[in-house]
């Protein structure tokens, strides 16, 4: 056959995979709830005013309604948004919502996919023993609380070496983590360590990429992606490197361990697997449990050191509100001691603070959806078993049905006519149902005591031209942009 004919045959080849492919979305197209129309292969990632839908959701959902669907490339994925769709989703129809789609961005040489594992039974396992141990940890030893507590004042001390040009973004990073290694490897990292560093690095660059359009594309698409050069390639490949460092450390504990004394979340873990022959066979294996950590990292770093950052540029924003924290911990606290959690129930200012930057976080995470594990009728809707489905939580925080002031910075949101702390059940940053974060307990425990000991120590001031800028902007550039945090931290007398 000549060149012209091959040529021939390659175009109508490309031809067909092309109409075939459209055929089949066009055909789903109509059975899954209205939502603007894709196109062919592409489906809705390069049309305009569409993704990522923490930007667009207002105007999707006055057009099609709070359940709408998107196209990721050739997958559909159905929206929901508002707190009462949301609640019906998550709560009233947990089972059927409770699924999870395989992720493309996965660890090379590895099958576990820990917390985002789709066998249910395996999940319903991993997420009793983590919050189980979590919440028992120590078996007579510190408390959670007080490795918590100990960690942020050697923050104090990191941030206060350095003087007021500081961007403590990094020491906060290392604060975080360091709060898991102690908890997961029984030991904290100095914060200058040069594999705690890399190790860091390496978590917060895969963090990075989850908020990117990167991460959208190679979900949507990811055979055609894995086929061509970009980040992507080289997230996958480092999260090698993560896998591996946790694994040196679970052989070294294999070695040295004392089922009479466990020292931490590994040893909890392996004398379980000991008593119970059949654990790893059966239920979790080791592999599930690397990846459980490895989880546990990514989900950590990612969001609760994010939220203290983020919390740092909200009171450097609003210094009268900083004050006022402040304040209170000066009444309740002084300045001879750290915070506890015991001081939390007296201080109802800062506790709604800590609430009402958790809310009024305007980025969501579009890469991590739920799936429908069976076919399902929902307000109106098919939603067949196996789809994609959003839960867009940022819709429940600024539902105008729900909060007085959704637009507004409000820390009233979470406070009684009295002043007391009230809770909303709109408010749901750790999702609800089945899949919500196993971690929550100890990320509200470290964003409360980091927070607090924070602000009994510094006054934080925004620098430069980052005065001028209101507080999504400054949280864009933080988190999608990742500049520097553009703040100076000023020691508070003692």
């Amino acid at each position: 056959m000549d060149v012209n004919g091959i040529g021939a045959l390659l175009l109508l080849y490309v031809l067909f995979t092309f109409f075939f492919f459209s055929f089949k979305m066009y055909k789903k197209h109509r059975q899954l709830p209205p939502g603007p129309a894709p196109w062919p292969f592409l489906g809705n990632l390069f049309q305009k005013n569409i993704l990522p839908l923490y930007k667009s959701y207002l105007k999707l959902t006055e057009k099609y309604g709070p359940v709408f669907t998107v196209w990721m490339g050739p997958r559909p994925a159905v929206v929901l948004c508002g707190y009462e769709v949301l609640k019906d989703a998550l709560l009233d129809h947990a089972e059927e919502f409770g699924g999870r789609p395989s992720s493309p961005i996965k660890v090379p040489g590895t099958k576990g996919q820990g917390f985002g594992h789709a066998n249910d039974k395996k999940l319903q396992e991993m997420r009793r023993f983590t919050l189980t141990t979590l919440r028992d940890f120590g078996m007579g030893k510190r408390r959670m609380s007080e490795r918590v507590q100990e960690e942020a004042l050697f923050l104090v001390k990191e941030i206060a070496t350095q003087g007021q040009g500081f961007d403590p973004e990094a020491a906060i990073t290392g604060a975080v983590a360091n709060v898991l290694c102690s908890v997961i490897f029984g030991s904290r990292f100095d914060y200058k360590d040069k594999v705690f560093l890399e190790q860091q690095g390496l978590v917060v660059d895969r963090i990075n990429f989850y908020h990117s359009f990167s991460a959208l594309m190679f979900v949507a698409i990811p055979k055609m992606m894995n086929h061509l050069p970009g980040r992507h390639k080289k997230i996958i490949t480092e999260g090698r490197k993560i896998y591996d460092f946790i694994h040196e450390r679970v052989k070294s504990h294999r070695q040295s361990l004392d089922p009479q004394n466990p020292r931490d979340f590994i040893d909890c873990f392996l004398i379980k697997m000991e008593k119970d022959q059949f654990y790893n066979k059966v239920t979790i294996t080791e592999e599930d449990f690397l990846m459980m950590i490895f989880g546990l990292f990514v989900a950590t770093m990612g969001n609760t050191s994010r939220l203290l950052c983020y919390s740092l540029l909200a009171m450097a924003k609003f210094p009268h509100i900083q004050a006022k924290v402040q304040e209170e911990i000066a009444e309740v606290v002084g300045a001879h001691r750290a915070p506890s959690m015991e001081d939390r129930m007296k201080m109802p200012f800062t506790n709604a603070v800590v609430h009402e930057i958790q809310r009024y976080q305007k980025l969501s995470l579009e890469t991590f959806p739920r799936a429908m594990t069976c076919d399902t009728e929902f307000r109106g809707h098919t939603i067949p078993k196996g789809t994609t489905v959003i839960p867009l939580l940022v819709t429940s925080h600024f539902d105008p049905l729900q909060w007085d002031t959704p637009e507004e910075f409000n820390p009233g949101h979470f406070l009684d006519e009295k002043g007391k702390f009230q809770k909303n059940d709109a408010f749901m940053p750790f999702s609800a149902g089945k899949r919500s974060c196993p971690g929550e307990a100890l990320a509200k425990m470290e964003q409360f005591l980091f927070f607090s000991t924070l602000l009994q120590n510094f006054t934080f001031q925004l620098t430069g031209d980052a005065k001028e800028k209101d507080l999504l902007s400054l949280s864009l550039d933080l988190h999608i942009k990742c500049l520097s945090l553009p703040i100076q931290a000023v020691r508070r007398p003692v």
